[in-house]
């Protein structure tokens, strides 16, 4: 028997401001740098006396080693809870500031946070504007200009050095459900559908196996966001084309976290999340098409994703993994198919616990479409298959 949820409205509020000012530098005539922002703030859902929102923040300056972005909320919001950032707020002024692995912005280069909140149920209005570091923002990129002569070499507002103290992500920043929706089926999902945080729990009996069925089943085109994935979770979430997986979090990943599947060329995106206890692996792509995996953690998995080694049917597959954490125990962050051209990409991997440097980045085999077990070939960046640099991996 499917078990339907009712889907609650989606409210989709997005304000873009771009943010560039003059600030001050350590010492007068000092090098001039440039600094300038852009920010984007997504309330994704909405329900009564709740929210979750999406911040996206873009460096369109200089690049930066730390940050701190601070609003003002205009109808009394307060903020619950939040991941991929330290959130703090006293009266209407929030602080969000870096975690430990996302400080780091390049030029043109983007993070992106979430958090949870409350509001008045009559109004919830975008905050209008923003500033970096102490730095309010206009929209292109202007010198800062020396600070005060009088007081050479103590700049007016000085500028975080280093990030500040926070807790490791896969411990620190999972949210709290808002509540728990039993599930006797498999739940399908057209359009977007939006748990608002809420856990939905359970299906299957914790194995590994692959008759299992899946929690969710998304139609080409579906959203699956805000929405926590209790154990056991049977075989996880099912794309039978392009889909999009926002906020979705695993408690405890039975089979597979999320399984990729259709033909011709279907693009599917992980954006934010997380997924713990996968014995197996955590994203497995079955069908063709690129697979994006941003702003995710996981920890305590056998492989983060697998392009399909003995599927009937077989794909070139591409994979792109950014702005993520994982944190080991973990034995390989991609397994590919050079056989049939598949190209995995990385950057922004944050490797947590690995001072040996055992966790495998790329792992490279000769897949087939008998049922057969496939061969190992080689592991390691290659510039044709496994495409990535040293600069692309921290370790900590």
């Amino acid at each position: 028997m499917l078990h339907r949820q009712r889907r609650r409205s989606l409210l989709a509020v997005v304000a873009a401001t771009t943010l560039a000012a003059t600030g001050v530098v350590a010492t007068a005539g000092a090098a001039q740098a440039a600094a300038g922002c852009r920010v984007s703030y997504a309330v994704g859902s909405q329900w009564p006396g709740g929210f979750s929102t999406t911040v996206t923040l873009t460096n369109v300056g200089d690049p930066l080693t730390s940050w701190r972005l601070t609003w003002s909320f205009g109808a009394g919001q307060t903020v619950t809870q939040a991941w991929n950032a330290t959130v703090t707020q006293s009266g209407s002024a929030v602080t969000a500031t870096n975690v430990s692995f996302n400080g780091n912005l390049a030029t043109n280069a983007s993070t992106a946070f979430g958090f949870n909140g409350t509001w008045n149920n009559s109004s919830n209005p975008a905050p209008t504007s923003f500033a970096v570091n102490g730095v309010t923002c206009t929209g292109g990129t202007n010198p800062t200009t020396p600070g005060n002569p009088t007081t050479p070499g103590n700049p007016t507002t000085p500028p975080p050095t280093t990030p500040p103290p926070t807790t490791p992500p896969p411990t620190g920043s999972w949210p709290t459900p808002t509540g728990q929706v039993g599930v006797d089926g498999t739940i399908p999902v057209s359009g977007v559908f939006d748990g608002g945080m809420r856990r939905y729990c359970c299906i299957g009996d914790g194995s590994q196996e692959e008759s299992q069925d899946p929690m969710f089943q998304l139609a080409a085109g579906a959203t699956l966001q805000n929405v926590i994935i209790g154990g056991p979770a049977g075989d996880g979430v099912h794309c039978a084309g392009s889909c999009t997986l926002r906020n979705v979090w695993w408690e405890d990943v039975g089979e597979d976290a999320a399984t990729f599947r259709g033909s011709g060329s279907p693009v599917f995106l992980v954006d934010g999340g997380g997924a713990r206890s996968a014995s197996d692996k955590v994203f497995q792509h079955n069908g063709a098409g690129t697979l994006t995996v941003q702003n995710f953690q996981a920890t305590n998995f056998g492989t983060f994703y697998r392009s399909c080694g003995n599927c009937s049917t077989q794909y070139k597959r591409t994979v792109v993994i950014r702005d993520s954490t994982l944190t080991r125990p973990g034995n390989t962050v991609a397994g590919i198919n050079v056989n049939y051209g598949d190209t995995a990409r990385f950057s922004g991997i944050t490797i947590v616990n690995d001072p040996s440097r055992a966790m495998v980045i790329c792992r490279k085999y000769n897949g087939n479409n008998t049922g057969s077990e496939p061969t190992q070939v080689g592991t390691g960046a290659d510039g044709t298959n496994c495409l990535y640099s040293s600069s692309d991996l921290t370790y900590r």
